[in-house]
């Protein structure tokens, strides 16, 4: 039986995570204290999203839920707190802004908010939020024709790795005189434990109660994984001890790491680390 070993929400995209004790899975991804998944997103002036792979300074923009407000702390920065609240529909401004292919509505925070985050990540940039009456679909090439929905995150609502991956991986690093990796640098939503290194591969599906959470798209990595997510700073890059053995054919070669996935039965589903997981591999 696996083992749920660690869940992490990331309430602004790129950003660091939140470990959580439990949190709510949903069709739209990891839920806590009613803050979804990527449900913020950092975007420049014209409205393209940011990520660490330019600016990896995101990385030290740290979240926590507080009881109505998101609090937000960064090093050299007095702490921010951002309403929980969803602002009147028709008064809030809203701007396009673009996460890869999708262009999408969204709620533009205040000036105040946007002085904050350009002088956090060194760059003129402001923060939206996802606007609830939109819907941005998943590809369907590799669901099986499956229509899933997620806020801001890369391409699927869920993201799940294997606690041996990281494990066989770091071997392979100390082999070639290389440090250790901590999880972080993958930043998956959902950490399995008691599975085979790279089984997460292969799984039909992970039970969690009433819902089905289905793996459908290896994840191809970006530099992000060289980012130290405790200080900010690039270093050695991962994916050139990975490319010898985790090139993804299907994926034009791609080097992968963790499992994209979406809930394909049930949803809001109460999950709780240390919990077992039903787990069954597709042969």
């Amino acid at each position: 039986m696996a083992i749920l070993s660690d869940i992490i929400l990331y309430p602004i995209k790129s950003c660091a995570g939140i470990h959580l004790r439990e949190a709510v899975l949903t069709r739209s991804g990891l839920m806590s204290e009613h803050v979804f998944d990527r449900e913020w997103m950092v975007v420049d002036a014209q409205g393209r999203f940011l990520t660490q792979r330019e600016h990896p300074r995101m990385a030290l923009i740290v979240p926590s839920i507080k009881a109505t407000t998101l609090e937000l702390r960064a090093p050299g920065m007095l702490r921010l707190e951002i309403e929980l609240g969803l602002p009147h529909p028709q008064l809030a401004p809203m701007l396009e802004v673009q996460v890869w292919d999708d262009s999408v509505r969204a709620y533009d925070c205040d000036d105040v908010t946007a002085t904050w985050f350009s002088n956090a990540i060194g760059v003129p940039c402001r923060l939206v939020r996802f606007h609830p009456d939109v819907v941005r679909a998943t590809s369907t090439t590799w669901t099986g024709g499956v229509a899933a929905s997620t806020m801001f995150a890369d391409g699927y609502p869920v993201l799940i790795a294997g606690s041996a991956s990281l494990d066989d991986v770091n071997d392979k690093l100390r082999a070639a005189g290389r440090e250790a990796l901590p999880m972080n640098r993958f930043r998956p939503n959902l950490v399995i434990g008691d599975i085979g290194a790279f089984e997460e591969d292969y799984a039909a599906f992970l039970q969690f109660g009433a819902t089905v959470l289905t793996p459908v798209k290896p994840c191809s990595r970006c530099p992000i994984p060289s980012v130290d997510q405790a200080t900010g700073v690039p270093g050695p890059d991962p994916l050139d001890v990975m490319h010898g053995y985790r090139a993804k054919p299907e994926l034009d070669g791609a080097i992968c790491f963790g499992m994209n996935a979406i809930v394909t039965d049930g949803g809001d589903e109460r999950i709780v680390v240390g919990q077992d997981i039903g787990f069954e591999l597709a042969f």
